[in-house]
């Protein structure tokens, strides 16, 4: 319990005014930290209730108060404490949730975030370090500069709330730009009320009218491959009329519209107009098909992979205590707490952050906790490693003070707003790609580890591709980083053909018998991950390679090994990938993962003896500018690819559509170095033509970096600020592609400019794997198990329990550390 002394009101006032002049009155640009303290999960609802200082408004926990007063002195703090009470529950359905009705996070009929209702009191009191007097609010005598922090402290939203992201609403639309001018033909065409079908194919149902001329045509197949025939955006490619209605979700309200050229469902404010263009009285229509919302919501929950990777027909038992604490689920944050559970179970993460926690709160810093990533990774550590977030209920039931309910996991509010600071993806509630988030987040620890050894050093490995000339059988080998193994799935080697083909026909039986195909008992190609590695270290073919030896282009061969082997090695399969007419999908087949993994064999020598090294040519410098641009580059990456594969597939066709881009992504996606780092052919000496935006250059020169600087790098990112500023560290050894770094700089990289890349035998354990459940990484929901004590821990959200049977075969990311020998 807190001790506090609160009989000597009368003094306590007169030791208030000794520290007026530390005392301000927050400002409209001062955030104000009253939800949780910067340095741990302890918030006004814990026992001890919070301190936010009336200096700095910073938020601590009673573990850390006296600490940050010893540091600077601040004496003044207002002490919030909240007793929340639960209150009834709304009436759940037959499985104890409430089923979506819409597809939104955070707002009334959308997913669930399993937070409970309660009845909430707040209770407030003006504290003074050293001795914690005490005085009870509100008290109309205190100082006129206490009572006006007070209450702009009160009354000012939290520092989460301003910058916490809205709820998410897959419904939300924007008015097309085509909408207030659109070009409708006078052909006489005149569309009934029902009975439709594709004027080029017999299909009648996912039909869309186009609003220019009145076309019927089949929309998109979907991820699964159902659907139509694409005959709708066939159209608008040799027509380019860019709106169209789906049939059937017209009503007086409204109905779906889609414009192609937007490349996004938006809103149509004059439909009823566009409609009774073609004879459609929207007042007699009624929906007759499910809307994208609903068939999304469709596609999310359907898979059979949800309730086998959550294990969810078992009975699982909950587990508690130190490292089995849960995250609770931000709106769509599954893929990064996936992400931290494995990441925090290793003995690097651990020693960096939790058992290296105090010094990293010790330090004096340049910005505010809640701004400085070690401290939040610190943070996070100790959320997820003292146990104090998880706790049994009938162990919180015999707590002191009753009205503190149960812990339940942590809320890493302040991880995910400085993390996803500045990124176009990570800073929303959108869900992302786990393997994404992981490399992101490694580069995160990279650039605030350049003076220490990084955690990170234990996943970097190099990779050594080597290039052979068709023609003059000489080579050239080239190293890359990465932390990352992409693995390729074949899926024609499936080891249970037969199998298959026998699910195959049950299905096309059901199909013409009447009945659903998902009555048969699905049957996945079980794939043997030798065959994937297999796949991966193939001679890959070169079609344009261009030879210095010949000064022209010919065949070459293309072969990809490890030249290091890393401590901890991060495999990734590929599930995602395009159909045979181009459109995403993720490949649903099981892989036959190991226990144990032998990749000894992948290790590259480097150049033979016998081997004569093409030519350096400086011709290759000479290429042509090609824009990449990054609106197609976004759009791919919405389809599951990778940033590196689809800035790839934008150079490689001249950004001129995103169909060319997908073809070459169908030819391309199974290159080794398809997800490598992409470094535009021959940027060394190529001056791009690109003006940086003054915003980016102010953003970079605010860090300490000089003007030149973030010119060369956002000229160099195109004139992205993320990656400028990766930019800028990873040539800090580069005098020709660098100039001299600030002071600050300097010295951070002074010690340990190198990245360290570790190396040993390539013989490892499966410690942990990520299972996605979904049909595209932008949708769909993430859970992770992770070996711990040679047993299964599930960790799904804030749910953590024992596994019974872990879906080894369904992952989606593994994690092998290597057996020390």
């Amino acid at each position: 319990m807190l001790s506090q002394k609160s009989g000597d009101t009368e003094g306590s006032v007169l030791a208030l005014e000794r520290h007026l002049p530390s005392i301000r009155v927050p400002g409209p640009n001062d955030k104000i930290y009253k939800d949780e303290c910067v340095y741990s999960f302890d918030s006004p609802e814990s026992e001890t209730g919070l301190f936010v200082c009336l200096n700095t408004f910073l938020g601590f926990g009673r573990q850390h108060v006296e600490k940050h007063f010893a540091k600077t002195e601040n004496a003044v703090f207002l002490h919030i404490r909240r007793i929340k009470k639960p209150v009834a529950q709304k009436k759940h359905d037959a499985d104890g949730n409430q089923q979506p009705k819409r597809l939104a996070i955070g707002l009334e009929g959308g997913f669930n975030l399993n937070e409970p209702k309660y009845d909430i009191e707040e209770r407030y009191s003006v504290v003074i370090l050293p001795d914690f007097q005490s005085i009870t609010l509100p008290k109309e005598t205190l100082p006129a500069k206490v009572l006006q922090c007070v209450t702009a402290i009160q009354t000012s939203d939290s520092a989460r709330k301003v910058e916490e992201l809205q709820p998410w609403d897959g419904e939300q639309r924007i008015v097309s730009k085509y909408a207030y001018e659109l070009l409708q033909l006078d052909n006489g065409t005149k569309i009934p009320t029902s009975g439709w079908r594709c004027d080029q194919c017999d299909l009648k149902d996912n039909l869309w009218m186009n609003l220019t001329d009145g076309k019927i045509l089949c929309g998109r197949k979907f991820f699964d491959g159902t659907g139509g025939n694409n005959h709708a955006i066939d159209h608008y490619n040799n027509t380019k009329y860019p709106l169209a209605v789906k049939l059937g979700t017209i009503t007086p309200t409204g109905g779906d519209v889609y414009s192609y050229d937007e490349d996004d469902m938006v809103l149509d404010p004059l439909l009823s107009e566009h409609l009774a263009h073609f004879g459609i009285n929207v007042q007699q229509m009624e929906k007759t098909e499910k809307n994208m919302a609903e068939l999304e919501l469709d596609l999310n929950q359907r898979y059979d992979e949800w309730s086998v990777m959550q294990e969810s027909n078992s009975e699982l038992q909950p587990l508690y205590g130190p490292g089995y604490t849960g995250i609770i689920n931000l709106g769509n944050s599954c893929y990064m707490n996936s992400v931290i559970q494995v990441l925090f179970v290793l003995h690097d993460v651990k020693q960096k952050y939790f058992y290296g926690a105090e010094d990293i709160y010790s330090k004096r810093l340049t910005v505010p906790p809640p701004e400085d990533f070690n401290t939040q990774m610190a943070k996070i550590a100790v959320g997820l490693w003292s146990g104090q977030h998880s706790k049994p209920v009938v162990e919180a039931s015999q707590a002191e003070n009753r009205d503190v309910p149960p812990p339940e996991g942590i809320r890493p509010f302040m991880f995910k707003s400085l993390v996803g600071k500045g990124h176009p993806e990570f800073s929303t509630k959108r869900q992302q790609d786990a393997e994404e988030f992981f490399s992101h987040l490694m580069t995160l620890v990279e650039r605030n580890n350049r003076n220490s050894p990084s955690p990170a050093d234990s996943f970097r490995f190099k990779v050594e591709e080597r290039l052979q000339c068709g023609q003059s059988g000489k080579v050239r080998y080239k190293s890359n980083p990465d932390y990352v193994w992409s693995v390729p799935i074949p899926v024609e080697a499936a080891m249970n053909k037969h199998e298959i083909a026998a699910y195959e026909e049950k299905k096309a039986a059901a199909t013409a018998a009447g009945e659903k195909s998902s009555s048969v008992e699905l049957v996945r190609p079980l794939i043997s991950f030798n065959s994937c590695i297999q796949a991966f270290a193939a001679t890959e073919d070169v079609d344009d390679f261009y030879s210095s030896a010949f000064q022209a282009k010919t065949r070459a061969t293309k072969s990809t090994r490890f030249a290091t082997f890393p401590d901890h090695l991060l495999i990734r399969l590929k599930k995602f990938t395009l159909s045979s007419d181009w459109t995403p999908k993720k490949l649903d087949v099981a892989v036959d993962m190991p226990l144990s993994l032998d990749i000894g064999f992948l290790r590259a020598y480097g150049k033979k003896p016998d081997e004569e090294l093409l030519p350096e040519d400086d011709a290759r410098t000479a290429a042509p500018v090609v824009h990449i641009d990054e609106s197609l580059v976004q759009q791919l990456m919405e389809m599951g690819f990778s940033r590196e594969g689809c800035l790839r597939a934008a150079y490689s066709t001249g950004s001129t559509s995103v169909e060319n881009a997908m073809n070459w992504i169908v030819e391309h996606m199974g290159d080794p170095d398809f997800d490598t780092p992409f470094v535009v052919p021959g940027s060394g000496s190529a001056k791009k033509e690109i003006v940086p935006s003054e915003d980016n250059i102010a953003g970079i020169t605010s860090m300490g970096f000089t003007r030149a600087q973030a010119v060369k790098a956002l000229q160099s990112t195109d004139n992205n600020v993320e990656r400028a500023i990766d930019w800028i560290f990873n040539h800090a050894d580069d005098p020709e592609d660098a100039p001299a770094q600030p002071a600050s700089v300097a010295a951070a990289n002074s010690t340990e400019n190198a990245s360290v890349v570790r190396d040993g035998p390539g013989v490892y354990r499966l410690r942990a794997f990520i299972s996605h459940m979904g049909s595209s990484t932008a949708s769909g929901h993430y859970v992770c198990h992770i070996l711990k004590d040679d047993r299964w821990v599930i960790f799904n959200d804030e749910k953590v329990a024992l596994s019974e049977k872990p879906p080894i075969t369904l992952g989606y990311l593994y994690l092998y550390e290597r057996i020390k020998t």
